[in-house]
């Protein structure tokens, strides 16, 4: 006797296989973009952020929105505009990708009064003039700003430590010139931009303190926009009494066998600055000294020059 499967259950099969493999994670860079265009666009579509029931919702200010690439003749006038080069991934990014057709609004409280401000998802290099040149120009400023004070950041590799600013100045500018370039993605985020590299990874540069972000830009768009992409699930916890997110299982396993491939990672003069504070040598996965397997440590220096103490990483604001 034949057995039938109700029509309802074979719907729900149909839809599993679909969405396994809405999951495959392209490896093609020119291939993965196309896929972050159609995932991000789905999730973003108003359709599907009423209905969205598995993950979480599409913010109101993202929905109907569209990414808007360029041209290989634009992105061609941006590199003499500003005298750079964007390696083959940069370019296909950004003829595929590049930014969106809108701008976040967000508003925040100055002296009584509510003041807004307006930021791109990513940097739009035919509008966003004033923010790029402010970025491109964003390392040095704040990377120096950390060197500059008498027991700032000081790198072993740039001998003894002189007590003038200026000296110090001319050291660092002579190693931030050799160092391979960084241009600017979103907000303090960077891509690594120059030829003949194994990787060129995706920075976060915020002062010294930098991390990697993504060792390429495939890894980095599957960490910064997690949420849009749709690739987190709600799992609810007993104990706590609340839902947690969680990645997805085909992206847990893009970022474990990155994770199996760190060791022996370099990048030339930028792997020094990432490792001087502690919290840079998970991004080689590396442990720190004095690492004791707590959940919630200092940063802490790990080159600490003779004449000065060891002390807790101090965050300030960059204007």
């Amino acid at each position: 006797m034949l057995n039938l499967i109700p029509i309802n259950i074979l719907t729900f099969f149909k839809s599993l296989m679909h969405k396994k493999q809405a999951l495959l994670i392209p490896e093609d860079y020119n291939e993965f973009f196309y896929w972050v265009k159609e995932r991000t666009e789905t999730f973003w579509s108003k359709s599907k952020s009423s209905n969205n029931t598995e993950g979480y919702p599409c913010p109101e200010w993202v929905e109907g929105a569209k990414w808007i690439g360029m041209t290989n003749e634009q992105i061609d006038s941006i590199e003499a505009k500003y005298g750079i080069t964007f390696m083959p991934a940069h370019r296909a990014f950004l003829h595929i990708l590049h930014t969106i057709d809108r701008k976040e609004v967000n508003e925040y409280e100055e002296g009584g009064e509510t003041q807004t401000y307006q930021r791109s998802f990513f940097y739009n290099w035919l509008e966003d003039e004033d923010e790029i040149v402010s970025k491109l120009d964003w390392p040095y400023r704040t990377i120096f700003e950390d060197v500059s004070p008498s027991k700032g950041v000081w790198l072993e590799s740039w001998g003894a430590r002189p007590a003038s600013v200026e000296e110090k100045e001319r050291i660092f500018a002579d190693w931030y010139a050799k160092a391979p370039k960084l241009l600017p993605l979103t907000s303090h985020r960077f891509l690594v931009s120059q030829a003949g590299l194994a990787d060129r990874p995706v920075l976060s540069v915020y002062g010294s303190d930098t991390i990697i972000y993504g060792w390429d830009l495939r890894l980095y768009l599957l960490n910064e926009i997690t949420d849009h992409l749709d690739l987190y699930m709600p799992v609810f916890d007993e104990e706590d009494q609340c839902y947690y997110a969680e990645y997805r299982d085909e992206l847990r396993k893009v970022f474990d066998l990155a994770q199996q491939k760190l060791p022996g990672k370099d990048i030339p003069y930028w792997k020094e600055l990432i490792l001087y504070w502690s919290s840079g040598w998970s991004s080689f996965g590396l442990k720190p000294p004095g690492d004791n397997g707590e959940m919630v440590q200092p940063i802490m220096p790990t080159y600490i020059p003779e004449e000065q103490d060891a002390t807790q990483k101090t965050f300030r604001t960059f204007e």
